[in-house]
This record gives structure tokens, C-alpha cells and sequence, in this order.
């Protein structure tokens, strides 16, 4: 595997993430960030954070399988939510806890988690996007 995920002395240890990724690895794979669509183009849990968030990371596990990879080979994730306030993280760590579950997974690459505005329409509410490395 490409990927060793630290949590490095000093640092705070957050429980959905670690802090810093060594990647090992020569091929790079970057994810385009992902909304909560389906396969056939509709939005999955309108109004709903948790469901969205779900969705999202499913779609980057489809797009990472498509090249050979998994969430195992992530070196880092980017995470956009519209209008975020602190209080939507439950909801956030929800959707993330059940995509895993689905998933199979436990890792948790460094993630940047940033509040915008808006997204691409307004019934979506996240976009995740991904950066793998492969060997």
C-alpha cells in the first residue's frame, strides 16, 4: 500500500482523520469532487446531510474502483458544505460513519473541510473530492 496515515506527536488526535499521509507511492489519482448523484444523474437525499455525505463518499469509492483503487490509497480529501456551522458535523460524521459501514473501510486520510456558499445547483449541500496514490 502507497498510503501510511500519522497522527504525529504535538498534533491533536482527531478521531475522523489523520493528520498527516506519506505517500509511497508513483501514480497519482485525483477525484473530481463528488456530489450526492446517483448513476443516472439524480440527486440522492435532497435537504438531507447525512444522506448527501453518504452518497458523496460512494461515489468517490465508484470513482477510485474505476482506476484500480480504494479509499485505502487516499493521501487526502477535500470536503465543501453549504452554509456550514459546527452544528451540522454530527450530520456530517453521520453520513460519513454510514458510507464506511458500507464501505467496509476505516480510513481516514487528512481531510480539509471548508464552508462555501453554493455548490453546482442548489439542491446539493456537499462535494467531496479525493486525491489517491497508487504503486
Amino acid at each position: 500500500m502507497a498510503i501510511t496515515l500519522v497522527n504525529p506527536d504535538g498534533l491533536p488526535k482527531i478521531d475522523a482523520y489523520r493528520q498527516v499521509s506519506v505517500a509511497t507511492g508513483s501514480r497519482l489519482v485525483f477525484v473530481a469532487g463528488q456530489v450526492a448523484w446517483d448513476a443516472e444523474g439524480a440527486t440522492v437525499g435532497e435537504g438531507d446531510l447525512a444522506a448527501q455525505v453518504e452518497q458523496c463518499y460512494l461515489n468517490v469509492a465508484t470513482a477510485l474502483a474505476g482506476v484500480g483503487a480504494s479509499f485505502d490509497d487516499v493521501a487526502k480529501l477535500n470536503v465543501r458544505v453549504v452554509d456550514w456551522t459546527p452544528d451540522k458535523m454530527p450530520l456530517l460524521m453521520e453520513g460519513l460513519t454510514r458510507a464506511a459501514t458500507r464501505l467496509g473501510t476505516t480510513a481516514a486520510p487528512p481531510a480539509t473541510l471548508l464552508g462555501v456558499a453554493a455548490l453546482d445547483v442548489p439542491e446539493h449541500l456537499v462535494e467531496i473530492e479525493a486525491t489517491a496514490v497508487l504503486d
